[in-house]
């Protein structure tokens, strides 16, 4: 276990690497990135970066001279091209890597418009890396008009950032309402609400037949005839686990690099963290696209590989920056059956049950119903409906016992 190397340098990768040096390993470790800076937060870039409010320097998740210092070597801009599981090296451009244990923090990639219909027009990005959303940062002037294609989280920030800007947004949502995949109708009606009263006009059950324009997008046909004008598009239609690297070296694939409970892939020498990891959880597999994720997932991997042989068992939680409103969400909502309404307008929450068991919370603006909600969850509590409903019970005392 002396050469450690991890592929990938995003949060996973990063925070692998930073833990196995904190829990005391003092073989190599190398932190292979395919991007040309080190280690970032992705969050803050189509956000607070985009309109200006955060500087690269304060993107990144820690200084490169940390690196150096703890003695983790940090390769930028270079691509992995394959695994040599038998010979324990992967290739790296022309040059070749050894290891005894390797990392896969390789993360996801976003799902782009075909180019049959106009995707590689310039004008038209995904939200992923430093390098789109500086592409995009010119695009973003006031009057400018904006096609957002998806309605998922991502689609709805980047309609909230070009509204902010002062840009004329346009969102198309092909299935019947926006978030329909991630959230209930009461969550998705709150978000609708909200962009509408910022000048986004939403279209559900609206699709892109194809984008239009000589040498840059200009003009979009939509599936219920429209035309639109535009001036840029963003297009947010999801992600897909980047997985060429394992498939190629032969391991096994179920939506994700699969991982046992512990983070080893099916060889096991070789582990798995963050976006390109699916692993057992409550009798299913999934894979969470979230940063609390890439990094507890990445913790605990870090442990296993040095021998602590600790089970992930994850306690999901997410977040969205939209306007002036902060979305907390805890737990998982898949399989509810009734939604418990808590407050009402600017602030209040969502609680997912599926008959008496609390699954999830959606919190708008309330920062307490979110805590406890996520204290409920994590402690296997599901407390009755009706005080759950009752904006006048502490739910406080629920936490007791």
């Amino acid at each position: 276990m002396r050469k450690i190397v991890v592929i990938g340098a995003g949060q996973a990768g990063a925070s692998l690497a930073v833990r196995l040096r904190s829990l005391g390993h003092d073989g190599s470790i190398t932190l292979i990135g395919e991007e040309p800076v080190a280690p970032y937060q992705r969050p803050p870039l189509s956000k607070k970066y985009l309109l200006g409010e955060m500087t690269l320097e304060r993107l990144y998740l820690r200084p490169e001279s940390y690196y150096r210092e703890s003695d983790i070597e940090l390769r930028t801009s270079s691509a992995v091209v394959s695994i040599d599981r038998a010979g324990k090296r992967i290739s790296v451009g022309s040059r070749e890597v050894s290891y005894d244990c390797l990392a896969l923090c390789t993360g996801a990639v976003p799902r782009g418009l075909p180019r049959s219909i106009g995707g590689a027009l310039p004008g038209v990005h995904t939200v992923r890396s430093l390098a789109d959303v500086d592409a995009m940062a010119p695009a973003f002037v006031e009057g400018a008009r904006a096609l957002i294609v998806g309605g998922g989280y991502i689609g709805l920030e980047a309609a909230a950032v070009a509204a902010t800007s002062g840009m004329r947004v346009t969102l198309i949502e092909a299935a019947e309402r926006i978030l329909q995949r991630v959230a209930a109708q009461e969550t998705s009606s709150y978000f609708r609400a909200l962009h509408e009263t910022h000048g986004v006009d939403i279209r559900e059950r609206v699709s892109l037949e194809r984008l239009t324009g000589e040498g840059r997008v200009t003009g979009a046909v939509l599936s219920d005839g429209a035309e639109l004008k535009v001036d840029v598009v963003i297009v947010g239609i999801g992600v897909t686990p980047s997985t060429e690297l394992a498939e190629s070296a032969g391991l096994e694939i179920e939506n994700g690099v699969w991982t046992d409970i512990q983070g080893r892939t099916s060889d096991p020498s070789i582990w798995a963290a963050g976006d390109c990891a699916s692993f057992p959880y409550k009798g299913t597999r999934i894979r969470l696209e979230s940063v609390q994720n890439a990094i507890d997932q990445a913790e605990c991997v870090a442990a296993n590989m040095l021998g602590s042989e600790e089970d992930y068992v994850p306690q999901p939680w997410f977040w969205s920056d939209q306007y002036d409103c902060k979305l907390q969400i805890a737990g998982l909502c898949t399989g509810y059956r009734r939604i418990v309404t808590r407050g009402a307008g600017h602030s209040v929450s969502f609680w997912y049950y599926a008959d008496e068991t609390l699954l999830a919370v959606d919190s708008m603006n309330d920062a307490r119903a979110y805590m406890i909600g996520k204290r409920l969850l994590e402690m296997g509590k599901s407390p009755d409906r009706a005080v759950i409903a009752n904006a006048n019970v502490d739910l406080k005392p629920l936490l007791r016992g």
